[in-house]
């Protein structure tokens, strides 16, 4: 590790150091986590890098595309059952259309 990379346990940065120490940071989100009824602070810092790659400081999938994602894989989950049923009706329905009629 080099003299600009300083190592504060998982927490690994470059450039200027935070002037804030890392358990006041771990402490501040704690209280605010505990303020607002949020079960784990691990919520509130989720929401807080959901909230930046929403707008396009953190890179990663947005809100918007991961929604998008969801009900476009439901959609191809609905379309392959169909396209099964559909196969299964062509085998069982499928020696009735080779018989020559019997009219």
């Amino acid at each position: 590790m080099s003299p600009e990379t300083p190592d504060l346990g998982r927490i690994r940065f470059i450039g200027r150091p935070s002037k804030y120490p890392d358990e006041l940071r771990e402490r501040a989100v704690r209280m605010v986590a505990g303020m607002l009824g949020i079960g784990t602070p691990e919520t509130l810092r989720t929401w807080f890098r959901g909230s930046e790659v929403d707008s396009g400081l953190r890179a990663g999938v947005t809100s918007q595309m991961a929604e998008e994602n969801k009900a476009l894989r439901k959609e191809i989950a609905k379309l392959r059952r169909a396209n099964e049923i559909l196969k299964a009706a062509a085998v069982f329905f499928g020696p009735e259309l080779d018989r020559p009629g019997t009219r």
